[in-house]
């Protein structure tokens, strides 16, 4: 067994180091089915999938690039027999199903559906408490998934949570409810074998792991492992990692220092670094191959500047100085006592206008402004590749995200966002598809609103804007007309509900063009013939027909790459709930129909659910264009740029955590400990760490150059003070005051 713990900053090569050694085992004759790479999430597969693509590369079988997740499953399906008794489930003869976040929020809801009837968070006996139901069944597969992720039984979330978090009796109330919705979720999973994340990871941990035919299969077959980014992982991946390693031929572990990102997933970094006592030498590298020095001085000065402790920050203990009861091994997970690396001291800036530009604005319109011609300039009179051009802020509006592709497109500079886990109702070309899918099929009584049909039109006929897809709406679109009862009515009925260009007057037909018209004609022929069909289409195969259709020349689609990642990501999403709801009898032994699963999706996805995670989203578009995403999003891509540009610097997302007032990132952790209060002391402890982080990940992935720019008015029209601002003016005084000496 030779086990190596390879640590470092991004940017020193750890990945590209992890590459080679997997290039070399497998020139030394190592077999390619014995060896196992783990990410904690398949994005970052990329560099190892490109070098395994290599013709002339030798080996025998295939390297399993997976995360412990993907392994789970594997395992429960390859030995379900075996456990599926023991582990609770009602039909151990039948098949496991397993759910995607998609299908998990929708059997959540058919679950909670009876406590919500009887007032579960009514706003009544909760008064503080203001959610959305898709935010509502998030936080609650939120606190399953951390559960299972530490060990804690799902049954003590709510008063591990009430414990921690001072609370008024209202939220309290709303805890009790949220545990309610917890036991009846996981009672209706057990009863119909569907096994979510969270029920994944428990019978993984629980019932299978801990079999020693079971792990002797695993540890056998799999003898050479790479685990990258391991500090994005969880303690259940960690505490797998640890009992596994010892049966390994050669292993090799890579921790990004200063990194973290994923804690709202689970991630613990502090029970990563303790793998480091698994292994039988520790690598650190720190020389970058990506930032200049002085790039990385700016983001060790920001560091410093918040208190930054890097890898020596723990949680205060607890009065007892126990931690959570788990069915982890507590013992070999304390809190980190001991620092791989520490922070080093801050370097001087020679001249930090060489690596560093700020610009504040007075007003939001302007600060877009300022950075669309900064862009212009690079890639137009420098000649540098869109691709090498990241524009981040703490959250991407769609207002933000149109205003930067419409003034990036005069200057002839291609876009594109990347907005992970963002309902995929709100992307505009699936709202779309969807609409037109609800005229297409009229008898589930689920018309658009002409509004929704202006926009599908718009976005569906080139040539035809906002006003004239009004009009156009209000003469053809006739709503009050619907009178299908059964998918044998549809045809006559979409008939009725849109009419022809044709019968438009003259004088309104010259307005909106013919050209448009015959364009809307040909679209409307293709939703009757649908709505025409004897038996109902499966819903992923009537958005790729349509998809192929709209992405014809004349029509909206055509030649729009991102357009074509979304529905793409819509036909997934569609397929993945079709496979696995035609699985679950809906009554006694019924199984839905197509019909009936065509309109039980439809509803689901456009209650703004969250999106499941589409590796095609990740991946760099085949075009040259400027990326626009958030910052965080950015750093889990894991690959540096040229020039970065930093959006709003005052604002308080930058270091603020997203409220979720039914679930919490840090108390549900494994080393937080159990009972403890959470105070603001350590909210803000919490925000400068996390602010840290996130300059330091940034400054060490850029190559040349940070724009910041900050308006005084945010897009929401208040004055933004944030604390990313106020280190920068710190660090200007700084430099100021060293200059001057």
């Amino acid at each position: 067994m030779a086990t190596t713990y390879l640590t470092g900053p991004a940017g020193v090569g750890k990945t590209t180091y992890a590459i080679e050694q997997l290039r070399r085992w497998l020139n030394t004759g190592i077999p390619a089915n014995q060896i196992l790479v783990i990410l904690p999430q398949l994005t970052l597969a990329q560099p190892y999938r490109a070098l395994l693509s290599e013709p002339q590369l030798p080996g025998s079988g295939r390297v399993e690039i997976l995360t412990m997740n993907g392994l789970a499953l594997r395992t429960i399906e390859l030995f379900w027999p075996l456990i599926a008794d023991l582990a609770g489930f009602d039909r151990p003869h039948d098949r496991p199903v397993f759910l995607s976040i998609e299908t998990a929020q929708y059997f959540l809801r058919q679950a909670i559906a009876p406590l919500l009837k009887q007032g579960y968070f009514d706003p009544n006996v909760v008064p503080d408490l203001t959610i959305s139901l898709p935010r509502l069944m998030s936080q609650i597969l939120d606190n399953l998934n951390k559960a299972a992720l530490m060990g804690l039984p799902h049954t003590q979330v709510g008063p591990r949570l009430a414990a921690s978090v001072a609370l008024d009796p209202s939220s309290r109330v709303a805890l009790e409810h949220t545990q309610a919705c917890v036991n009846r979720f996981r009672d209706y999973c057990l009863a119909r074998n569907l096994l979510d994340f969270s029920l994944r990871i428990e019978t993984f941990h629980r019932h299978l792991w801990p079999v020693s035919g079971v792990r002797a299969y695993l540890t056998t077959r799999y003898r050479y492992l790479i685990v990258d980014n391991v500090e994005e992982d969880n303690p259940f991946a960690h505490d797998i990692l640890e009992a596994w390693l010892p049966y390994t031929e050669q292993s090799l572990l890579i921790n990004d220092e200063d990194a973290g990102y994923r804690i709202f997933l689970g991630a613990n970094w502090r029970t990563a670094v303790h793998l480091a006592e698994q292994a039988d030498e520790v690598v650190r590298r720190d020389t970058s191959y990506v930032a200049p020095s002085a790039l990385l001085a700016f983001g060790q000065r920001a560091a410093d500047i918040l208190n930054y402790e890097g890898a020596k920050a723990t949680f205060p203990p607890s009065t007892n100085g126990d931690l959570v009861s788990s069915t982890l091994d507590q013992s070999s997970h304390p809190p980190a006592r001991q620092a791989v690396h520490r922070p080093v001291p801050s370097s001087p800036i020679a001249d930090l206008s060489q690596i560093m530009s700020f610009e504040q604005t007075r007003f939001y319109p302007q600060m877009i402004d300022w950075t669309v011609k900064q862009i212009a300039h690079l890639v137009t009179e420098k000649e540098v590749s869109p691709g090498e051009i990241v524009v981040m802020s703490p959250f991407i509006s769609d207002a933000l995200r149109f205003s930067f592709a419409n003034k990036l497109q005069r200057y002839g500079i291609a876009t594109r966002s990347h907005r992970p886990s963002r309902p995929l109702n709100e992307e505009a070309a699936a709202q779309t598809v969807l609409t037109l899918t609800r005229l297409a099929f009229p008898h589930w009584q689920m018309l658009p609103e002409p509004f929704d049909v202006t926009q599908a039109l718009s976005h569906s006929l080139v040539g035809l804007d906002l006003i004239r897809a009004s009009l156009l709406t209000q003469v053809v679109y006739r709503p009050f007309a619907a009178k299908a009862t059964t998918a044998a009515e549809a045809e006559g009925t979409l008939a009725q509900i849109l009419t022809t260009f044709d019968q438009i007057e003259g004088g309104v037909r010259e307005r909106i063009s013919y050209e448009v018209g015959v364009h809307y004609d040909e679209l409307r022929r293709q939703l009757l013939a649908v709505a025409g069909q004897p038996e109902p289409p499966v819903l992923d195969h009537f958005f790729s027909r349509l998809f192929e259709f709209l992405a014809r020349e004349g029509f909206g689609f055509h030649g729009d790459i991102e357009a074509g990642q979304v529905i793409a990501n819509l036909i997934d999403s569609a397929r993945q709930f079709r496979q696995v709801a035609e699985q679950v009898p809906q009554e006694a032994s019924d199984r839905p129909g197509i019909d009936t699963l065509n309109r039980a999706y439809l509803e689901t996805i456009e209650q703004g659910i969250a999106a499941a995670q589409y590796i095609r989203s990740w991946e760099l578009a085949p075009e040259e264009s400027v990326l626009i995403t958030p910052a965080t999003t950015f750093l889990m891509s894991n690959r540096p740029v040229d020039y970065q540009f930093w959006l709003d610097a005052g604002s308080s997302g930058w270091w603020e955590r997203i409220a979720q007032p039914l679930t919490h990132p840090y108390i549900l952790t494994i080393d937080y400990p159990a009972g403890r209060p959470w105070t603001d002391a350590d909210e803000i402890a919490a925000q400068r760490d996390r602010l840290a982080r996130l300059v330091l990940g940034l400054t060490r992935r850029c190559r040349k150059h940070i724009f910041i720019t900050n308006a005084e008015i945010g897009e929401q029209g208040y004055e933004q003070r944030g604390q990313l601002l106020t280190v920068l003016q710190q660090m200007l005084r700084q430099l100021q005051r060293e200059s001057n000496q």
